[in-house]
């Protein structure tokens, strides 16, 4: 069974920096497309980053683009989002989920077969 757990979450000051950790079982995470999705209080998921080892290629919402970056440890089967320069709206529980779809865009945060239990990151000002 396919399983993604995330962690790394946690208070920060604005202008500060997190890595969040999604860990993957069940699966080879290098095989799927690892999205990176947040939910703020009260609002929407939105997409925001999106990252296929398998195809080299990546997509970056504007809104964390220059901010956020992802990678992946293979060792661990387990890909990074860092987050630099964080800012009070970014304040959300964040998400990793799988697909096994090629990524083409931002059609990338949409079919996917796993998804973590997300970790909260909050952002004082």
């Amino acid at each position: 069974e396919k399983h993604l757990v995330e962690s790394g979450g946690g208070l920060v000051q604005t202008g500060g920096s997190l890595r969040l950790s999604c860990a993957a079982s069940g699966f080879i995470i290098d095989d799927y497309v690892i999205g990176w999705f947040r939910q703020a209080p009260g609002k929407a998921r939105e997409g925001v980053l999106c990252i296929s080892n398998r195809e080299g290629s990546r997509y970056t919402t504007g809104s964390v683009k220059g901010r956020f970056t992802a990678s992946t440890d293979n060792a661990k089967n387990t890909v990074y989002l860092q987050m630099n320069s964080l800012k009070p709206e970014d304040t959300a529980v964040y998400y990793c989920a799988a697909s096994a779809r090629p990524l083409r865009g931002s059609t990338c945060f949409t079919n996917q077969e796993v998804w973590g239990q997300g970790t909260l990151v909050t952002v004082s000002s």
